[in-house]
C-alpha cells in the first residue's frame, strides 16, 4: 500500500533501506519492471532505532555511514537500476563528536562523481544517531560543514537541511535568512536548497507546509477544522484500504499512529498573552484544557481518548482492540469482559 500514489500527490516518493547491495538491486529492479509511478526513491541513512541499525539488515541505515564502501556499493546500484532519480537521507553522524556527513557528500561528488543529475537531493537532520531526537538539531554545521563541500557549483547536488523546523519562523531563521544572505556574497558556494525536510513538525501541524509557503504566523486554526482534516483522512484511508472490516482497521490503526503526534499541538489561542509558540523539542503540559470539548480531547496525551476520536468517525473499536504507537510506550487495551477500558502510559521511549 506504501507503493500506491494517490491522484493527488503531484509528487511521490519511495523511502527504502537495507544493510545489502543486492538486495537494494532487486528492490529497485522490482520498482521499475512494475512501473511503480515515482518521482525518486530515498535511501534512508536517518533512522537511529537500534532495531534497524544493529539487528536488522545486517547494520542498515545510519550504520551505512560508517561503512563507505559499503554505501557505495548500495548507491551505484540504485543508480544503475532505476529510471529515476535518487535522494539520500542522513544524519551529522553517530555520535556529536564526530560528524561525517560532510566527508560522505564530499565522497559522493568527488570520488564517486555522482551530480544533481542522478541524484536529486541530500538530505541532513541536524543531529546525531546517538541524540536521537534529543536537544536541537545543528543547523550551523549543515550550513557551514555539509554544504560548503561541493567543489563544482554547476553540478553540485542541493543539501536539503532538517530538524525542529515547526514554523514559519523556524523556516526563516534556519533556511530563509542563511539564503538571503549569501545571495549578498557573489563568490558563495553553499548548496543549501530553498526547501527544508519536515518531520515531526508536519506530523503535529499538518499545516505546516502552508504556514511556511504563506508567510504565516500564529495561525490560530480551530478544534473544527482539525477534526475536518481527521475526516478528511478517514476517507482517504477507506478508499485506500477500502470500508470492510480489514480497510477500517488500517485507517483507524493508521490515525492512531498520527493522534500519537497531533496532540502535541498547543493552540495558539491557548497561549498566554505574548507567550512565544513552543518549539519542536519542548513537551506540552501535562494538561491543558481545551476552549471546548472537542479541543480538551485533541490535547490530551491518553490513547484511550484517542480511541474516542476515532470512534467519531469509523464506530466503535472491537472488544479485543489492543494499540501501542511504534514510537512511544503508550497503549490502549480495550478489556470489555472486565467492563472497563484500561491504558497505560510510561514516560516516552523516543520523542
Amino acid at each position: 500500500s506504501l507503493l500506491k500514489r494517490h491522484s493527488s500527490e503531484d509528487v511521490f516518493g519511495i523511502q527504502l533501506t537495507t544493510g545489502y547491495h543486492d538486495h537494494m538491486a532487486r528492490f529497485c529492479e522490482v520498482l521499475t519492471n512494475e512501473n511503480i509511478s515515482m518521482d525518486f526513491v530515498d535511501l534512508n541513512l536517518g533512522c537511529p532505532l537500534d532495531l534497524i541499525c544493529k539487528r536488522y539488515q545486517a547494520g542498515a541505515n545510519l550504520m551505512l555511514q560508517q561503512s563507505e564502501n559499503k554505501l557505495r556499493q548500495i548507491v551505484t546500484g540504485m543508480i544503475n537500476t532505476l529510471n529515476c532519480p535518487i535522494t539520500i537521507k542522513m544524519r551529522t553522524g553517530w555520535d556529536n563528536n564526530r560528524p561525517v556527513a560532510h566527508s560522505l557528500i564530499r565522497s559522493v561528488t568527488e570520488k564517486w562523481n555522482i551530480n544533481h543529475s542522478v541524484c536529486s537531493a541530500i538530505m541532513v537532520h541536524g543531529r546525531s544517531r546517538l541524540q536521537r531526537y534529543s536537544k536541537t538539531a545543528n543547523w550551523d554545521y549543515i550550513y557551514n560543514d555539509a554544504c560548503t563541500v561541493q567543489q563544482q557549483p554547476s553540478s553540485a547536488i542541493p543539501i536539503i537541511g532538517n530538524g525542529d523546523i515547526y514554523s514559519y519562523q523556524d523556516y526563516k531563521a534556519q533556511v530563509e535568512n542563511r539564503i538571503n544572505n549569501d545571495d549578498k556574497t557573489t563568490t558563495t558556494n553553499n548548496a543549501l536548497s530553498k526547501t527544508a525536510m519536515l518531520g515531526r513538525g508536519a506530523l503535529i501541524k499538518p499545516w505546516l507546509p502552508q504556514d511556511i509557503k504563506e508567510h504565516r504566523t500564529n495561525y490560530d486554526i480551530s478544534s473544527s477544522e482539525r477534526f475536518d482534516i481527521l475526516q478528511k483522512f478517514t476517507c482517504h484511508g477507506l478508499e485506500h484500504w477500502g470500508s470492510d472490516t480489514l480497510g477500517v482497521n488500517l485507517t483507524r490503526r493508521f490515525m492512531l499512529e498520527w493522534l500519537s503526534f497531533l496532540h502535541r499541538y498547543i493552540p495558539v489561542g491557548l497561549l498566554p498573552e505574548g507567550a512565544e509558540p513552543p518549539k519542536l523539542n519542548q513537551r506540552p503540559p501535562t494538561f491543558i484544557e481545551g476552549r471546548n470539548e472537542l479541543e480538551t480531547l485533541m490535547l490530551s496525551p491518553h490513547s484511550h481518548d484517542w480511541i474516542q476520536l476515532t470512534e467519531k468517525l469509523l464506530g466503535k473499536v472491537p472488544d479485543d482492540f489492543q494499540f501501542e504507537p511504534k514510537h512511544k510506550a503508550t497503549s490502549y487495551q480495550n478489556r470489555a469482559t472486565n467492563n472497563n477500558n484500561a491504558s497505560r502510559s510510561n514516560n516516552d521511549k523516543q520523542d
